[in-house]
């Protein structure tokens, strides 16, 4: 049964519209409550972690969701503007039985979005989600406690220094970052605090980007998405490294002494060939998604390590990595979790990891950062109206067939609906770049006339 409301990361939308009003949120929360006393039965009081990006409309969902929590007969814990991977490992921490992060991550401030997490710090399973939503819209004044049960907020003021306490923690207490010049890209988001803090403690020479939050500047024109900034000020300041973190910092980029950005895929190389060759690398490779170049499979392959793909979204990353028993996985787009420390992805801890081995290594990040030439690889979206179902037609199945026929053995090509927006996205790669390019803009073209037709 596909999910209404949830879908690759949590519910998203355009902040103040349905289905991402006051209203909505309020709803989320007394499901989720509701859905957590089911499974938990014998008087237990129950705890929820909220957290939040910078967004103007977090206040306004913030709210509308501790409201819900507390009418359902939980405890609020809020913890302000922090990082995704701060709820995920503030929850666990606490022993909270959920925790909320209120944020849409790379999109703009005009959106917002709500995440879940369990008790142990993941995301909640498809089939939690599902039981979730069937509550939301039903009439729950059934279900609501009696006047002394109600539930009550309190803040959580030191969850900041725990969490930059737990990053640091996954560097060893001799080792520090000192001599290493950084520049830090903040995003105008979440990790506007923390990151700077975490790089000043350990001694880098820090530069710090994009840090002044006012409501509408996140990830606007700065951050892990738009990288120009943060590309020219490596190179004005002779840095030797810059680091861009997204809206919530749960994903990173970075750029090397030259200015050229390093995608998700390069990090999970260098990480991987370190992590092998210290006998820390478990069950034998790296888990990534269908978006992974094909370059990073061949490199893998190259040094004795299988390449485990999953559908897009960390979440099943995460997922298959649990299965497996692997340690680490990611996302080109910069995701990387690193599951000896921690149950999602987290920008700053895999920027920690890759800045140890840059400090001691001694070489530039343009020389360890480069282990395989990607394959040509092109990644066009194409946007439709929200009722539409492209994917479904004839016409847009024939062309994908075609195009499959055209790559045959040397080169991949992934079509996929966007789990946040209303975009078909066509990525195709292999090693002649202009048939990668021919075959991208003719499918896109087939599937733009029928969006356009509104089949």
């Amino acid at each position: 049964m596909t999910r209404k409301y949830f879908g690759t990361d949590g519910i998203r939308g355009r902040a103040n519209h349905y289905p991402m009003t006051a209203d909505m949120a309020l709803r989320v929360a007394m499901a989720t409550a509701l859905t957590l006393k089911q499974n938990h039965k014998g008087g237990h009081r129950s705890r929820v972690l909220i957290g939040k990006d910078t967004r103007l409309s977090c206040y306004m969902l913030e709210q509308a969701m501790a409201s819900g929590f507390e009418a359902m007969g939980m405890d609020v814990i809020f913890v302000g503007p922090l990082p995704t991977p701060a709820v995920a490992m503030l929850t666990r921490s606490l022993r909270a039985d959920v925790g909320v992060m209120i944020s849409a991550s790379h999109n703009p401030y005009e959106d917002n979005g709500i995440k879940l997490f369990g008790a142990n710090g993941y995301k909640l399973s498809d089939e939690i989600e599902r039981t979730i939503e069937s509550h939301i819209d039903r009439d729950l004044s059934g279900d609501l406690p009696p006047p002394e049960k109600l539930g009550k907020a309190s803040r959580l003021d030191d969850a900041p220094g725990r969490y930059v306490e737990y990053i640091k923690s996954s560097i060893p207490r001799r080792e520090t970052l000192e001599g290493l010049k950084i520049v830090v890209d903040c995003a105008n988001g979440a990790a506007y605090k923390v990151a700077p803090q975490i790089l000043w403690e350990l001694e880098a020479q820090v530069t710090v980007l994009h840090n002044v939050p006012d409501g509408r500047n996140i990830n606007a024109g700065c951050g892990a998405t738009d990288t120009q900034s943060l590309q020219d000020r490596v190179v004005a300041e002779q840095a030797d490294i810059g680091i861009a973190l997204d809206g919530d910092a749960d994903r990173l980029v970075v750029v090397d002494e030259t200015g050229q950005v390093i995608d998700g895929d390069q990090i999970l190389a260098l990480l991987a060939t370190y992590m092998n060759e210290e006998g820390t690398l478990h069950a034998g490779g790296v888990v990534a998604t269908v978006m992974s170049n094909l370059g990073l499979e061949h490199y893998l392959a190259s040094i004795g390590l299988a390449l485990h793909r999953t559908p897009v979204g960390d979440r099943y990353v995460v997922e298959k990595m649990r299965e497996g028993g692997f340690n680490l996985g990611g996302e080109q787009s910069g995701h990387i979790i690193m599951s000896d420390y921690g149950s999602t992805g987290d920008g700053l801890l895999a920027a920690m990891q890759l800045l140890r081995l840059l400090h001691a290594d001694g070489r530039k990040a343009s020389d360890i950062l480069r282990l395989f030439e990607p394959f040509p690889q092109i990644l066009q979206n194409v946007r439709f109206n929200g009722g539409a179902r492209p994917l479904d037609n004839e016409q847009v199945k024939e062309a994908i067939s075609r195009a499959e026929q055209s790559l045959a053995n040397d080169g991949r090509l992934v079509v996929r609906p966007s789990g946040t927006e209303p975009l078909i996205r066509v990525m195709a790669e292999g090693r002649d770049p202009d048939l990668v390019r021919t075959v991208v803009g003719d499918l896109c073209a087939v599937i733009e006339n029928v969006a356009e037709a509104g089949v």
